[in-house]
């Protein structure tokens, strides 16, 4: 499979096309952004460490009823996958106060909500992807009433499948923010990535953070958290 031209660069990643219309190839980048933007840097070996990771959740994910883009792993940073339209919404699933939410609503960051929290955004940088609830997503024509209920299914699915495969890596899934991409004949499947760019990943014992909130928060250790997540995971 070659690639043709570059459909979209984004913050993480570049997609191009392929000779074959129904497929394109993600290319992951050490590039890193927080804040919408307006913090940019450079965290070595990033690209890999989220290619490698989110591939294989996502096989994880479709041995578990969840389907996805991937097709094929090509190499360390390039991917395979469906061509998709992505609904413009981030789906965030929480499972302990954290970053936003703990600010939004004042609670200290690691309290256990008792039951996972669904939430979503809308994807647009210049509003700050805003959060926004059913009404909102059918009132815009976003998604439909089917099409959503089948995402926040998935969404949970993720989570439990996830939260329970990561546990015994020694890990605690904080939250996770997920994409849903629409195929050519209207399939929903999980797209975007899996990864600690996405991910709020803490040690289970000690509480550590093995995510970009290193880089958002200045606390050092960057390379080394995504490389350990990568050495849990993954064995390596």
């Amino acid at each position: 499979m070659e690639k043709t031209t570059q459909l979209y660069e984004g913050k993480a990643k570049k997609v191009y096309a392929t000779d074959d219309p129904g497929c394109c190839i993600v290319s992951y980048k050490d590039d890193a952004t927080a804040f919408n933007g307006l913090k940019k840097g450079t965290i070595l070996g990033k690209g890999a460490v989220n290619n490698r990771v989110s591939n294989h959740l996502m096989r994880l994910l479709e041995a578990n009823g969840v389907p996805t883009h991937l097709i094929e792993e090509l190499n360390d940073r390039e991917t395979l996958v469906k061509r998709v339209t992505i609904v413009p919404l981030e789906v965030i699933v929480r499972n302990i106060a954290a970053g936003s939410l703990a600010k939004r609503l004042g609670l200290d960051e690691g309290v256990k909500m008792r039951s996972p929290v669904l939430e979503y955004c809308y994807k647009n940088d210049d509003l700050g992807d805003p959060m926004v609830n059913d009404s909102h997503i059918l009132a815009m024509g976003w998604a439909t009433r089917a099409e959503l209920d089948q995402i926040a299914g998935y969404a949970l699915r993720v989570n439990q499948v996830l939260a329970d495969y990561l546990r015994d890596a020694g890990i605690e899934l904080i939250d996770f923010k997920l994409e849903f991409g629409k195929t050519a004949d209207g399939t929903i499947l999980l797209a975007d990535e899996i990864s600690p760019d996405t991910c709020r990943f803490w040690d289970s014992k000690t509480h550590e953070k093995l995510d970009k909130d290193r880089f958002r928060r200045d606390l050092g250790g960057v390379e080394d958290a995504y490389q350990e997540i990568l050495r849990r995971l993954l064995g390596e």
